[in-house]
């Protein structure tokens, strides 16, 4: 069946609400809109979720898959010590896509990373409730030039489109972090227009030709999640 599902997440884990409190009914927007998603994604009944974090195992010169048999969160370091979830993995995906990113020769290593990160956590805490039986296969990028990071997005089309299983496809990651540095808040403004505005309107080619010392600047992590 194929790709059945894409979308784009923010991982503020603001957004857990033992961590959060109050502060979420800043968020109540974003909430809603996971929630939403959550409904949209679970129409959709993927067997396979890929989920693409900004914080996970990194290596400049390579993109990473997890080949584990399980994946686990918890939320101790924010300070909450009672939310915990745990999934099964997709290694056979990860051994898939490392066999063919190999013929295509883009970078690719399979890592086993047990504990993940909040890029995957806070996302998958909202959007598999009701999906107790979808496997999730997280993947990292990677500090290699947009036009890889678009070719390896390709590749795992390839491999989503090859498969006989409903596979959902999620980026995870936040725009500019604003400061009180003037700089920072002209590059924030810059780039969250741009993604935006290339996003909304399907140009490829635009996302890859975003000036990436605004992207340095604004302090985002989802330019290279989107980009694949």
């Amino acid at each position: 069946m194929s790709l059945v599902f894409a979308g784009i997440t923010p991982h503020s884990p603001l957004l857990i609400p033992d961590i959060g409190k109050e502060q979420i009914e800043k968020l109540q927007d974003t909430v809603t809109a996971l929630n939403s998603m959550e409904q949209d994604l679970y129409i959709a009944k993927p067997d396979i979720l890929f989920i693409l974090s900004a914080h996970g195992s990194f290596f400049e010169d390579a993109f990473t898959v997890n080949g584990g048999a399980s994946i686990q969160s918890n939320f101790e370091k924010f300070g909450d010590l009672s939310t915990r979830r745990e999934w099964t993995s997709a290694p056979n995906f990860a051994a898939q896509i490392s066999h063919e990113a190999r013929i295509h020769d883009i970078p690719v290593r399979v890592v086993n990373q047990t504990q993940v990160d909040h890029g995957v956590s806070v996302p998958l805490f909202y959007l598999t409730n009701h999906m107790p039986n979808t496997k999730i296969l997280t993947i990292g990028y990677s500090d290699l030039d947009a036009k890889t990071h678009l070719n390896f997005g390709a590749l795992l089309k390839e491999v989503i489109m090859s498969s006989d299983r409903r596979v959902a496809v999620i980026a995870s990651g936040d725009l500019s972090y604003v400061t009180e540095d003037k700089h920072n808040q002209d590059a924030a403004k810059i780039f969250d227009t741009s993604l935006i505005d290339v996003l909304q309107t399907h140009n490829t080619v635009g996302i890859t030709k975003l000036d990436h010392d605004v992207c340095n600047e604004s302090g985002e992590c989802i330019y290279l999640s989107a980009l694949i």
